[in-house]
């Protein structure tokens, strides 16, 4: 941007602006979505889509600002966010199969 029409530039940081304002509502949605969500499962996908969103939002800043740097974080943030959602997912399943164990156990029992 700074370098084509003006007008065109100007279109360009309005639909940025607007793409913004976009996905901070559905940030806070998949955050509403996280906390209330019925199972486990629809949490971890939620935190793995605010990720996801993020990311988006700090794509579109580099855009806006011209700054490469915002780029480099932006990859850094993505892998941040990856290990997350593994690591997540790996308690849940050591959460899930301990209680059904828990669960065998019970019913073998009586």
């Amino acid at each position: 941007m700074g370098r084509g029409i003006a007008g065109l530039d100007k279109m360009y940081h309005i639909v940025f602006i607007a793409a913004l304002i976009f996905l901070a509502v559905m940030l806070m949605l998949c955050l509403i979505c996280a906390i209330i969500g019925p199972r486990i499962a629809d949490r971890i996908v939620s935190v793995n889509m605010m990720g996801t969103i993020v990311m988006v939002m700090i794509a579109i800043l580099a855009l806006m600002q011209e700054e490469g740097y915002l780029v480099d974080i932006c990859l850094i943030y993505a892998m941040i966010s990856f290990l997350a959602v593994i690591v997540l997912t790996k308690v849940y399943m050591g959460v899930y199969i301990q209680k059904k164990e828990e669960e065998e156990k019970k019913n073998g029992s009586h």
